[in-house]
């Protein structure tokens, strides 16, 4: 009778070892995930924080060029109508950027979804194996 309360014993502490070895190869692999997805994100942040940058930059340079050559040249005849146009192509411009951004803020997936949705189909076979 010992032998098959042994065996059994040892039965149990080995299931237990598999789960405990399961349980961490399952959070390793979470947390890969987690951090593949926080490095992926931050560099498109910084890929996008850069050309933001270099593209207002050179936009701004280019606009400011065009607007001082169109108000020049109608600095005889209609400057203040030069002007207001300009004016409002920028209001214009900058509006729709604007909405733009937010447009972008609303739809952007979720920061980790593909973690959290890792983690609920865990939950899910944890669930339906209980």
């Amino acid at each position: 009778m010992a032998e098959p309360e042994r065996g059994s014993s040892a039965g149990i502490f080995g299931s237990v070892r598999q789960l405990g070895a399961t349980v961490v190869g399952l959070l390793h692999t979470r947390i890969e995930i987690v951090s593949t997805e926080f490095e992926e994100e931050r560099e498109r942040l910084r890929l996008g924080l850069l050309l933001a940058i270099v593209a207002g930059f050179s936009l701004g340079g280019g606009t400011l060029l065009a607007d001082i050559i169109l108000v020049v040249l109608f600095w005889d005849t209609h400057r203040l109508v030069a002007i207001g146009v300009l004016s409002l192509v920028f209001l214009g411009v900058g509006t729709g950027c604007v909405l733009a951004i937010v447009r972008n803020a609303r739809t952007r997936p979720r920061l980790f979804a593909t973690t959290l949705g890792e983690l609920a189909k865990d939950a899910e076979r944890l669930r339906e194996h209980s």
